[in-house]
């Protein structure tokens, strides 16, 4: 019959159920990739043209290796990683913006960046900073090895932490006590016998004046881990001991991430002083402290408010 012969048959193979879902995770992947690439490329750019108010991608500057590094980590990370520690977008944001505005106000030679902590946005950091100097403290000595041979360049060292979180009170009353001593806000730390002071870093990291110290390490998530006291008060005195000689800028920025937890906050406020806070963004405090210089009466205070938070 002709009707017979007109019968088409048609099979359906079952990999043909699964291409939809595979098309669609490749396109959710392809989004977040990209996405990611946009944020952190529109960041960088942003940086390097601070006068223009939406970034140009025809009149940025060509890709350095660095900012190419930072780009593939965060893309390789950014689909595994949980971690509830990271800075949100906007704490990204107010990084950037501060070592822009150093940039800027500076000779255009990039910051000097002390960071606390080698973390996920560790290239990051570095990249933002390209045309600087930026110098990582870490307590994990197999991490910094590890991180210096993936990425060469990286500027580390390792940071010896004779403190824990359960001592803070402890500690805070000992440097206290001891505030005309080792504990004042002008010395040089090589030289310091307080527990809060980091003396064993390398010489040259008490000789630069830095501009910019973010503090996001070492760890302070249980009663036995190391703890920010010692990061904070030692910020605090290499920004008060600034030399800023020669027309130089006296001020440091000093960036404190989880400013939420009762270490980073009582320290802050101890050292870093209210006063000076001038953003807040999410979980990351800003101060800007200037330095005790000379012609400047002698004091054994941080902070021009002299109520220090009880203990």
């Amino acid at each position: 019959m002709k009707g017979a012969t007109n019968t088409k048959l048609i099979l359906f193979h079952p990999q043909l159920h699964k291409q939809p879902a595979s098309r669609i995770w490749l396109l959710l992947f392809s989004f977040t990739f990209f996405t990611l690439a946009f944020f952190t490329f529109t960041l960088i750019t942003t940086a390097v043209h601070p006068s223009s108010s939406a970034p140009s991608f025809a009149s940025a500057v060509p890709m350095s290796p660095y900012v190419r590094d930072a780009l593939l980590h965060y893309a390789a990370a950014a689909a595994n990683s949980t971690s509830g520690g990271r800075l949100s977008a906007a704490e990204l944001a107010a990084v950037s913006a501060t070592i822009r505005r150093c940039v800027v106000t500076g000779t255009g030679a990039g910051c000097n960046l002390l960071v606390f902590g080698l973390t996920h946005e560790t290239l990051l950091y570095r990249a933002l900073n390209s045309n600087g100097r930026t110098v990582f403290l870490d307590e994990r000595e197999f991490l910094i090895s590890r991180v210096e041979q993936q990425h060469p360049g990286i500027e580390a060292y390792d940071v010896q932490y004779t403190t824990k979180v359960v001592e803070l009170t402890e500690l805070l009353r000992s440097a206290r006590q001891n505030s005309r001593g080792d504990c004042r806000p002008v010395q040089n730390l090589l030289f310091s016998e307080c527990r809060l002071g980091l003396n064993d870093l390398p010489n040259h990291i008490y000789q630069i004046d830095w501009d910019v110290i973010l503090i996001d390490g070492p760890a302070g998530y249980s009663p036995t881990a190391p703890g920010r006291m010692s990061a904070i008060f030692t910020a605090a005195v290499l920004a008060r001991s600034k030399k800023a000689d020669g027309g130089g800028n006296s001020k440091t920025h000093i960036l404190v991430h989880d400013l939420d937890r009762e270490v980073e906050k009582l320290c802050s406020e101890e050292y870093l002083c209210s006063e000076n806070l001038v953003e807040a963004v999410d979980r990351l405090g800003h101060f800007v402290v200037d330095r005790m210089g000379r012609g400047q009466p002698e004091t054994s205070n941080f902070c021009s408010n002299l109520s220090s938070p009880s203990l």
